[in-house]
């Protein structure tokens, strides 16, 4: 059943409704448009939704109906470290609840490695996963990106 927001705006699917903010707020609003380059306030407010949508869907353990979900490890550590190699490796190839679906491997000077995983299993797999490989000796950075399945209702 359509609202009559729908049917009004079934050309684009885009419903218009107003905030109300106080000043100090919109002014926040404002500056973060501008850091972030975005061209208007809906663009960066859609955003913000995304991201807190798919926060709750992540903690939630829902991912569009499987229980499989996606993440993005993000790791810098120093390639000189004994044996990080050997035990990320072991760590990523024993592990047999995430799937490792890529990585990506950059050489950012002498010393430091910059490397991306992609990952997908449950969510409790994949955060055990990321902290496993983050918590390795060597390791300066480590940050998991959660993910979740954009479908039409975002």
């Amino acid at each position: 059943m359509q609202t009559s927001y729908e049917k009004q705006n079934n050309k684009d699917n885009i419903i218009r409704f107003s905030v109300s903010l106080p000043l100090g707020l919109l002014e926040e609003l404002d500056c973060k448009i501008t850091q972030n380059g975005y061209t208007s306030r809906s663009e960066l407010i859609r955003d913000m939704i995304r991201e807190k949508l798919v926060d709750e869907k992540w903690e939630k353990g829902i991912s569009e109906g499987t229980k499989e979900h996606l993440g993005v490890l993000v790791l810098i550590y120093d390639h000189h470290q004994k044996g990080l190699n050997q035990r990320k490796n072991e760590i990523e190839h024993d592990n047999q609840l995430v799937e490792v679906v890529c990585t990506t491997h950059v050489h950012i000077d002498h010393n430091n490695c910059l490397e991306t995983i992609i990952l997908r299993g449950k969510k409790d797999d994949i955060e055990k996963l990321s902290l496993e490989i983050g918590g390795l000796l060597g390791v300066k950075f480590a940050k998991l990106t959660k993910t979740a399945s954009f479908t039409n209702s975002f």
